[in-house]
């Protein structure tokens, strides 16, 4: 019985130091243009960018330039895919100076049944873009629970492949709450403050 409980003990231990060691020693996401070049804060997107469902100046650009006391410049286009987006990237980001770029694409995507592949293409290519101004991206994900269809998990290996900061779902503890919801798809004024908020604390240690 003793040599039972010995053994036990040792391996409990040996899972533990595993464990220890996995915390300890797995590198965290190296992040791109932590220092950034550039001079403006861009938010690119589409309709949870641009502010649908809110009244005026409660969209999430607006209330987390009144969390960071700076300027925010909202380039969000309702019904924008990752695809329309490429085509007006330069105009609404690159020719801005940008110094950190908030993108949060792909709802519409999912919406439309684009592959997940695809949609990913296209993230990464505006990604990359962005960083090669200098600028550091935070990349804002969409994961509906039941109906994700692989998106949630694509942000995630974007970020870690990119070097972006990473919001996992800028909608978390919005979507459903009929509280938090203009509509089916897009959050009221209190909504997109927890939408702000959330994109606040990534961005605030690179500010």
């Amino acid at each position: 019985m003793m040599k039972f409980k010995y053994k036990s003990v040792v391996y409990l231990l040996i899972v533990l130091a595993v464990l220890l060691a996995y915390f300890l020693f797995t590198p965290s996401r190296e992040i791109k243009n932590a220092d950034p070049s550039g001079t403006n804060i861009i938010c690119f997107g589409d309709s949870l960018t641009y502010g649908t469902g809110a009244s005026g100046g409660n969209d999430y650009p607006s209330q987390l330039s009144a969390l960071i006391s700076k300027p925010v410049i909202n380039a969000g286009v309702p019904g924008d895919t990752t695809s329309r987006a490429i085509k007006r990237l330069e105009s609404d980001v690159l020719s801005r100076n940008p110094r950190i770029v908030l993108v949060a694409l792909g709802g519409n995507d999912l919406k439309n049944g684009v592959p997940v592949k695809r949609a990913s293409e296209n993230l990464r290519n505006i990604v990359e873009s962005i960083q090669k101004q200098g600028a550091l991206v935070v990349l804002g994900g969409i994961d509906v629970p039941l109906w994700g269809r692989g998106y949630g998990k694509a942000y995630k290996n974007l970020a870690d492949e990119l070097g972006t900061v990473l919001v996992p779902n800028v909608l978390d503890g919005i979507f459903g709450n009929p509280e938090l919801m203009s509509d089916p798809i897009h959050p009221n004024n209190k909504g997109y403050t927890i939408m702000a908020e959330m994109f606040h604390d990534a961005l605030k240690p690179y500010l």
